[in-house]
């Protein structure tokens, strides 16, 4: 359970991620049904901290505020330098790794991952940071696994995020891991996000080839609406009134990833939803999502959770009622 939550920030650190971790988890949303935490905004050495932005903010608390915490905030900070590995102080690197060693969850934004890095953190695991960023963050952490093409990644308590916005998955991520769907779509809607985007950061990177942005978003709305319903890339082409081989280079231009994964992601995202809500059961929730089964719902549940659907109920129904 999240009660404590420790954002650090070094010189040059990156403003709006910083915005995101105080908005995740700064903000007390009680009254419109969401959580609340004891929010700290910590630094090496407290004072002024200047920004990327060429401002500085006050920080009065030091790193002892990490001892306690349930969530190490590592927020973005400014790496563009010669250096493959940008400077950061020793006793930042030590609290982040006595944080993880404790069990407390450690959340990376975006460039935050070099201070993992260069805490010997990412060795052995998966991780990513923005597109622009991952050879060199696999240059600075040659053991770890960067995967540039995801939003985030968690890893053993350790969530990297991709660039910028995708913070805010990330951060939205964790909520749900240890609250709940409930509590994080409540923290997304005060936001004005989505719980959960789809497709990876494949989709931002710049293409010299143009596409139409955005031109199957009433497609993709219906096939929201229409989980339980068979679709194949024939089928779905016909309704964008595209042909086949059109259909599938322009959803995964707009999308980030295929139309058979993308669907797999909506009907595990639904089926989280009716399992958190409702108590139908697993082959019922699997016919209503488009899975057909329970067999074929617990195989993706397997595959993007880590989990059985079953397991799933019990974690977070028990929370949300807690």
């Amino acid at each position: 359970m999240i009660r404590q939550v420790a954002a650090v920030v070094v010189p040059g650190v990156a403003p709006f991620e910083l915005g995101i971790a105080y908005e995740v988890f700064g903000i007390d949303r009680s009254a419109t049904g969401g959580p609340s935490f004891a929010f700290t905004l910590c630094t090496p050495e407290p004072g002024l901290v200047p920004t990327k932005g060429g401002f500085p903010i006050v920080v009065e608390a030091g790193l002892d505020a990490t001892e306690q915490a349930d969530v190490v905030v590592v927020v973005a900070y400014d790496v563009l330098t010669d250096a493959v590995r940008p400077d950061v102080p020793a006793a930042y690197l030590d609290a982040v790794r006595r944080a993880h060693a404790r069990g407390a969850w450690i959340l990376s934004l975006c460039s935050g991952a070099f201070v993992l890095a260069a805490a010997g953190l990412l060795d052995g695991r998966r991780c990513t940071t923005h597109w622009m960023f991952a050879d060199r963050l696999a240059a600075a952490a040659p053991l770890a696994s960067v995967d540039p093409d995801v939003l985030y990644v968690e890893d053993d308590r350790l969530i990297t995020s991709a660039g910028t916005a995708a913070g805010i998955d990330a951060a939205l991520h964790l909520v749900r891991t240890e609250l709940g769907g409930e509590a994080a779509r409540a923290i997304a809607r005060r936001m004005v996000v989505p719980p959960q985007r789809d497709g990876g950061q494949a989709q931002y990177v710049v293409d010299p080839l143009p596409c139409e942005a955005d031109s199957l978003s009433d497609l993709l709305a219906w096939m929201r609406e229409n989980l339980a319903e068979p679709h194949t890339v024939a089928t779905l082409a016909r309704r964008a009134m595209l042909s086949e081989r059109t259909f599938a280079r322009r959803f995964r231009d707009e999308t980030g990833t295929t139309p058979g994964a993308w669907l797999a992601r909506q009907r595990v995202a639904r089926a989280q939803e009716l399992l958190e809500s409702t108590d139908a059961s697993v082959d019922e929730v699997a016919r209503l999502v488009g899975f057909g089964g329970a067999a074929a719902m617990r195989h993706h549940f397997a595959r993007r959770l880590g989990t059985s659907p079953l397991a799933y109920r019990r974690r977070f129904a028990a929370a949300l009622g807690a």
